[in-house]
């Protein structure tokens, strides 16, 4: 297929939207695509503030529009605006932090506040912040402060977020959703959600870790909102420090998983965050040595903090495919999860993801090179180990609410580590082999298969495998594409959770050798100077691939990640311009990527 048909249609129908009312936006049937923010915070999450920042929701709003902002007392602002984002202050402490930002707020002249206010030195603020905060928030039972006034000052604090929301949403523009983080810790283990509304009509308060202490609790509360007309759901991140309780065999009460457990979460919790400043969850080389590209990063230093520990359940690709048994067991697959991307920046700061743009993500903990080469976040990791964070890419029928909502809901998304990749992956039983080269391939997927997110169902003929059509175009302004992968998750008819990774289209006419493995594509980076040249690598790859190894009797699940050529790091950049030797123990290069949502295959549908 010719490059220019490939862009075309992974591209289909993206359109340049002008201000408009929802009843005259245009829906696409073929979907556009947009690039948006799913997690960060301003200065109404107590840890940002006392980091520093001091954005206003409405601020992170203006940022992700482009304009500049002050972090670390300097300008700075993201390289490309976003089409939609959701502010995403932590609930715990919302009300607290009311009171600090406004004067002539109840409280507001309360010592501890006016403490709070004044606090100036590092060191003051960590030790503040881990005997008001990590020391109660990180427990089972957690409490408001002591300078809490009431749930009028949460009242208060949400209707400013709930506000902020409402007037920069530009529908067919810019997306704004009203959303928060339920920061749930218990043991300190990390069960945190981002809670976010499809629309304007949300509750008058956002239910903390302090009011629902388990994620049943907040499954249940969502689920009373949206018998009065509130639709939201919960997106997990950072299963990686979850210390196994991300994706458990039982509930929070010990008993095994059961259907109303299996129904209630697959309804509320439709997409998990793959990455973002702590680290990558989708797998970790520990755990997969088989997969040469499950060294990236790995944030091995939250294993410091919290008594957390690494383990191969803590991981995403694992959960997916656990989630395969439960539905084989129940009926219904609990971790049916899609994939989503976000920075969790505390710098009121939206999705600063260009790596040689990276000023940090939590104040003067990470806010200059010596602090990122050998400071850490509080409780959390290691500054060296920070990753830039991710994008959540969504492919929807117009840049509103509804659309962008729906989009997530149906799993219709990936994430990219930073670059704005375009990626499409479908999945049908009865596509041509040659689909991918037709200029029409995108209405026919839609029309005889399922996007990612989706579910194929039962094969119309015995012993048909199913057939996926792949198609990614580089980022505009970065690196070229390496190669194509497709992660095939199952349970063997023993019960026993696999996985494989295949390469299924890749750059620079290479030939997999004898062991089956395809050769590196190179390296192009100079460490000297921090660049690279997309001499190597191709600007668009696409592919028809069907499993080699498909059985009709087995539930599978299946996603594609694409891979960049090598780039440098962001400690790279930090290094070059600061005239400093390159950090030993974290890749001088990396090759960033993109993950889509899964698409399943379950024989009794």
């Amino acid at each position: 297929m010719q490059q220019g048909n490939i862009k075309r249609a992974i591209l289909a129908g993206i359109l340049l939207a002008s201000p408009l009312t929802l009843a005259e936006i245009e829906e696409n049937p073929q979907r556009n695509l947009y690039f948006g923010e799913t997690h960060m915070h301003t200065a109404y999450s107590l840890d940002a503030f006392i980091g520093g920042t001091r954005q206003t929701p409405g601020d992170a709003y203006r940022a992700a529009r482009g304009e500049t902002v002050v972090v670390n007392g300097q300008p700075h602002k993201i390289r490309r605006p976003l089409d939609f984002a959701a502010v995403t202050d932590h609930a715990e402490y919302i009300g607290e932090m009311y009171s600090v930002l406004n004067e002539g707020a109840p409280g507001y002249n309360n010592p501890l506040i006016e403490q709070l206010r004044g606090l100036t030195d590092v060191e003051d603020r960590e030790k503040w912040f881990f005997k008001y905060v990590i020391s109660n928030n990180r427990g089972e039972k957690p409490a408001h402060t002591e300078f809490f006034t009431g749930e009028e000052s949460v009242k208060s604090g949400w209707k400013l977020a709930v506000d902020a929301a409402e007037q920069h949403y530009v529908p067919g523009q810019f997306t704004t959703f009203v959303a928060y983080e339920w920061s749930a810790a218990p043991k300190g283990g990390n069960l945190h959600r981002n809670v976010i509304f499809r629309g304007a009509e949300v509750p008058d308060v956002p239910m903390s870790y302090i009011d629902i202490n388990r994620e049943e609790g907040l499954w249940a509360w969502l689920a009373t909102l949206e018998g009065s007309g509130i639709r939201g759901m919960a997106i997990p991140h950072n299963s990686n420090a979850s210390k196994g309780m991300m994706f458990p065999d039982s509930d929070s009460s010990g008993e095994p998983i059961d259907l109303e457990y299996a129904q209630m979460r697959e309804h509320f919790e439709r997409a998990i965050e793959m990455m973002q400043v702590k680290g990558n969850s989708e797998v970790h080389r520990t755990f997969w040595a088989a997969d040469e590209f499950a060294d990236f990063e790995n944030a091995d230093s939250i294993q410091n903090s919290s008594g957390r520990t690494y383990a191969r359940g803590n991981f995403v690709r694992s959960g997916v495919t656990r989630g395969l048994a439960f539905g084989q067991q129940l009926g219904i697959n609990p971790f049916k999860l899609g994939f989503v991307g976000g920075t969790d920046s505390h710098n009121g700061l939206m999705s600063d993801v260009d790596e040689d743009n990276f000023v940090g993500s939590h104040g003067p903990l990470d806010g200059s090179v010596q602090a990122r080469r050998e400071g850490n976040v509080t409780g959390w990791i290691d500054g060296k180990d920070l990753s830039i964070g991710a994008l959540t890419a969504v492919w929807a029928t117009s840049n509103t609410r509804p659309a962008i909502w729906d989009a997530i809901h149906a799993r219709e998304t990936y994430a990219t580590s930073g670059p704005r990749m375009a990626v499409r992956f479908f999945g049908g039983w009865l596509y041509d082999e040659q689909l991918h080269s037709q200029a029409d391939a995108i209405e026919r997927a839609y029309a005889g298969g399922v996007p990612m997110g989706g579910d194929m169902g039962k094969a119309p003929m015995r012993n048909r495998a199913p057939r996926f059509m792949v198609m990614a175009s580089k980022d505009a302004l970065g690196a070229n594409l390496d190669r194509i992968q497709i992660v095939k998750g199952w349970v063997s008819a023993e019960g026993e959770l696999k996985d494989k990774v295949f390469d299924v289209v890749w750059s620079d006419e290479r030939k997999p050798g004898a062991d089956g493995k395809l050769p590196a594509v190179g390296n192009t980076v100079d460490l000297t100077t921090a660049t690279y040249r997309n001499s190597i690598g191709a600007s668009q790859l696409a592919t028809m691939w069907q499993d080699p190894e498909f059985d009709p009797a087995i539930p599978a699940l299946y996603y594609a990640r694409v891979l960049e050529i090598p780039t440098p790091r962001w400690s790279t950049y930090d290094a070059v311009r600061a005239g400093l030797p390159l950090l030993e123990d974290v890749p001088a290069t990396i090759q960033e990527r993109a993950w889509s949502s899964p698409i399943w295959y379950t024989p009794k549908n």
